[in-house]
């Protein structure tokens, strides 16, 4: 079964991508400035449409451009029913045991609808900003420990522990989670640091998508490493999406979202990501660098060219409802249970999504197992 979650721009939702006017002096130029801010009455506005156009979570991101997380996710736990709410944090910032009863008390609110997304970080100006100075290996250290005391405090009562970056002595969480065992663990990081941390301890692995081919490589990677320690775990996957009744007009939608980035910009981002320490963001980079001869095209119905001006999720499936229903059942077929899928501007890439594109894929995936089951019946 596939699940599909979206993503709520907590810095704000615009048409375009990279149209920028950035203050003298400021080191980001990069960051594309908002066409609608997001003010609560809009962050409402866009749940609610995820929720009724099929999506299970929503994701809240973290980060110095976006608004807190935890605070979003309670301010429309009441303006909403079935959506859960997949909430990014950072380990170097909230104590485990505070974090563990802020994620409990909105689990407890929101009758068993939070998840947890754990981010370890790949900037390093970023993280310095706000008081991070760890390398990036004790990083994923300290990310794997925070993630085994995260679950400890949802399954146990009165434990200690001791480790390399967290002291909890006879430690307890008194309301624990609705949900049972606890929330399931979201966690994503292209490095090996990042994949063994993921395989120890994380419920699910989240990445980046990237061509058929590599993406393979990198799942049963994961898969590999999670085997190693006796674990199953299942695997989210981002796309940008771009729909039209035609594939000339899905093409002609997506290139239009960087019509009007200059070429600051896209220097600015290429200078960031040689300074970055995210394994992923630099494989993003050189994936769109190698097929920048072929229009930045990378596979059927797959573009690079948002990665120009974006860092992260940044890959685009491109065409028809049709054709990017069975892209994703390709992704599904290596292993991929979830989608995480947006687009610019966010609110209509939604409803597109839901409207025109989940339906497809439910039907298609639906069409295939009657005549998996009609051959086995004639068998």
């Amino acid at each position: 079964m596939i699940e599909f979650l979206t993503m709520l721009p907590t810095h704000g939702d615009s048409a375009y991508v990279g149209v920028t006017n950035p203050e003298p002096g400021r080191t980001d130029p990069w960051v594309t400035i908002a066409d609608r801010e997001p003010s609560l009455a809009y962050a409402i506005k866009y749940a609610q449409a995820a929720e009724k156009s099929g999506f299970s979570a929503l994701l809240l991101p973290t980060g110095n451009v976006c608004l807190d997380s935890l605070v979003t996710a309670s301010a429309l736990a009441s303006s909403t029913e079935t959506l859960k709410f997949l909430i990014a944090a950072r380990p170097g910032f909230t104590a485990p045991a505070t974090f563990a009863r802020q994620i409990g008390t909105l689990d407890y609110y929101t009758n068993g609808r939070a998840l947890v997304n754990i981010i370890t970080g790949g900037n390093p100006a970023e993280l310095n900003a706000d008081g991070d100075f760890l390398d990036h290996a004790s990083r994923y250290r300290r990310t794997a420990e925070f993630i085994h005391v995260l679950k400890r405090l949802f399954t146990e009562d009165h434990f200690t522990h001791e480790g390399e970056f967290y002291h909890l002595k006879d430690a307890s969480l008194f309301y624990k989670s609705v949900q049972k065992p606890r929330p399931t663990i979201y966690f994503g990081g292209a490095s090996s640091d990042a994949i063994q941390a993921a395989a120890k301890e994380a419920d699910v692995y989240m990445l980046w998508a990237e061509t058929l081919e590599l993406t393979k490589e990198r799942i049963d990677e994961v898969k590999a490493a999670a085997v190693a320690y006796n674990r199953t775990l299942g695997y989210s996957i981002s796309f940008q999406v771009y729909l039209g009744d035609t594939e000339e007009e899905a093409w002609a939608n997506a290139r239009s979202r960087v019509q009007y980035v200059k070429n600051e910009v896209y220097d600015a981002k290429a200078k960031l990501t040689a300074k970055n320490e995210s394994f992923g963001e630099k494989r993003l980079q050189q994936l769109m660098e190698d097929s920048r001869d072929n229009g930045f095209q990378i596979g059927p119905n797959l573009w690079a060219g948002l990665t120009q001006a974006l860092g992260g999720n940044s890959i685009a499936l491109v065409g028809t409802p049709d054709q990017v229903a069975d892209r994703i059942i390709e992704y599904a077929d290596l292993g991929f249970d979830k989608f995480l899928l947006r687009g610019y501007p966010f609110i209509e890439t939604v409803e597109a999504v839901g409207r025109d594109l989940i339906p497809r894929v439910q039907q298609k995936l639906a069409e295939r197992e009657r005549e998996a089951a009609k051959t086995v019946s004639l068998a």
